[in-house]
């Protein structure tokens, strides 16, 4: 937790503030600076001293060259669905939130592109390309809030990382603001262009850090047409990744698989009126989502005689399967709505996963006795999201000591895996001291290189990641 009082800003940076841009560009009422200061997260207070509401890439270019001169650190806001407090203001610093940069321009139906606006909300870039039958496959359950220009800051994964990949493979542009205000223009259209060092990748996964994303040309596929969703119910967690080898083989073309635990459908249950399609309980599930042409009935019978699958159902139509989708979707804003939980997103090669879980277990039972483990996350692509809740009759505090100092044994079982501290939420204050688990000294001392070179004041997102 974080008691800081912001210090005030420099009287001289407030005047010409005040100056050179619109009455409404930024707010210091208290329900602004809570709102924005922080994302999902809930461990740190934010602190923030400013929001500030560009509508412009030159208002960002004006507002980061005026920050620069004075040294007022600025931290990037989006949809603040991140879980890792990369988008939290804790000691004065200013916000610049892209909420009013939201803009989606022409859909390219030829081309399969789309420019749009770092504020642009995910689902509505969706929506937007799904009129012309394409869609920008970057999906996640928080594609109602989540920003494009967070999407890329973060390189952020989702539900459909098995059959499409990060975010960063459906990104052919980008504009990019740097901490002196001068604008990086790389946003073209073209998927191919070599000629010389690909600059759009220092930007995408380094979480505001090195400059600011204000807008995006973004690759677009067709929409399945086919899609198949089912829902499993299975024994053991061996026997999801057992299940997953089979699914790999089968018939069509995997899109989804996503996995969750008893635990985290009875929290999902309690918190939104959905119901379980199954009469029983069972300890583990398995939602898989495929592109299939033929029909299937044979290859689920020889899932149920290999005796893997417990029970099962398929959608029939397009509502039963946003109802099953809704069962895994639902499940982190669930965790937080009926308890305190201490995430960890974490990843291991798929080859390794089944003797990973093995060795989970026993971390499990010497490190958190007595607390609740949800469990869940995208099997398909070796990311599992960790979630021990807090006991009711324990403070907040405490709970944080015993399950941070916990982390240090899962991590060194992640690196001993050859996997990562963070899979898909990127690494801002929360895992910055893990980040040595899964980078090595040299890529750290590259990384601050970068860091040094494109933001040498040290304005952008301080203290994030490194």
């Amino acid at each position: 937790m974080s008691d800081n009082v912001p210090a005030p800003l420099p009287s001289a940076f407030l005047a010409a503030l005040r100056a050179q841009f619109r009455a409404d560009f930024f707010s210091e009422t208290p329900d602004d600076l809570a709102e924005y200061g922080r994302d999902w997260t809930r461990v740190y207070t934010p602190a923030a001293s400013l929001i500030a509401f560009p509508k412009t890439t030159a208002e960002v270019s004006a507002y980061l060259a005026l920050c620069n001169e004075y040294g007022v650190a600025v931290v990037p806001s989006g949809g603040r669905t991140g879980l890792s407090a990369g988008a939290v203001a804790t000691h004065g610093e200013t916000v610049l939130s892209l909420v009013k940069m939201r803009a989606l321009g022409e859909v390219d139906v030829v081309g399969r592109t789309v420019r749009v606006e770092a504020g642009a909300v995910t689902e509505q870039v969706h929506k937007h390309a799904e009129a012309y039958g394409l869609t920008w496959p970057v999906d996640f359950a928080s594609k109602g809030s989540s920003q494009v220009g967070g999407n890329i800051a973060t390189n952020a994964g989702g539900v459909k990382v098995i059959r499409y990949g990060l975010t960063r493979n459906w990104v052919l542009g980008l504009e990019v603001v740097l901490a002196d205000g001068r604008v990086l223009c790389m946003d073209h259209a073209l998927e191919k262009n070599n000629t010389g060092t690909d600059l759009r990748q220092l930007f995408i996964g380094s979480e505001g850090t090195l400059g600011i994303i204000t807008a995006a040309t973004l690759k677009l596929t067709r929409v399945p047409q086919s899609a198949r969703v089912f829902l499993f119910a299975l024994s053991s967690l061996a026997d999801v990744v057992a299940l997953f080898r089979v699914v790999c083989s089968g018939p069509f073309l995997l899109s989804a698989y996503e996995f969750f635990t008893q635990a985290c459908l009875e929290r999902l249950l309690s918190h939104r009126p959905l119901r379980s399609p199954f009469d029983a309980a069972h300890s583990h599930y398995v939602l898989v989502e495929v592109e299939a042409e033929t029909d299937l009935d044979d290859w689920l019978a020889s899932l149920f005689e290999l005796e893997l699958v417990r029970d099962g159902v398929m959608a029939a139509h397009g509502t039963q399967a946003a109802e099953l989708w809704a069962l895994r979707e639902g499940i982190s804003e669930s965790l937080s709505a009926t308890g305190f939980p201490h995430k960890n997103d974490i990843s291991l090669p798929v080859a390794a996963l089944e003797a990973f879980c093995a060795e989970l277990n026993t971390v499990f039972a010497s490190e958190y006795p007595g607390f609740e483990i949800c469990l869940f996350g995208h099997v398909g692509d070796g990311n599992l999201h960790v979630n021990v809740m807090k006991p009711a009759n324990m403070s907040r505090h405490d709970f944080l000591v015993h399950a941070k100092a916990s982390d240090k044994t899962m991590f060194a079982l992640v690196q001993k895996h050859k996997g990562s501290v963070s899979a898909e939420h990127g690494i801002g204050l929360l895992k910055r001291a893990a980040l040595h688990y899964t980078r090595s000294e040299t890529e750290l001392a590259v990384m601050r290189t970068l860091k040094a070179a494109l933001d040498p004041k040290g304005i952008l997102n301080p203290g994030k990641i490194l």
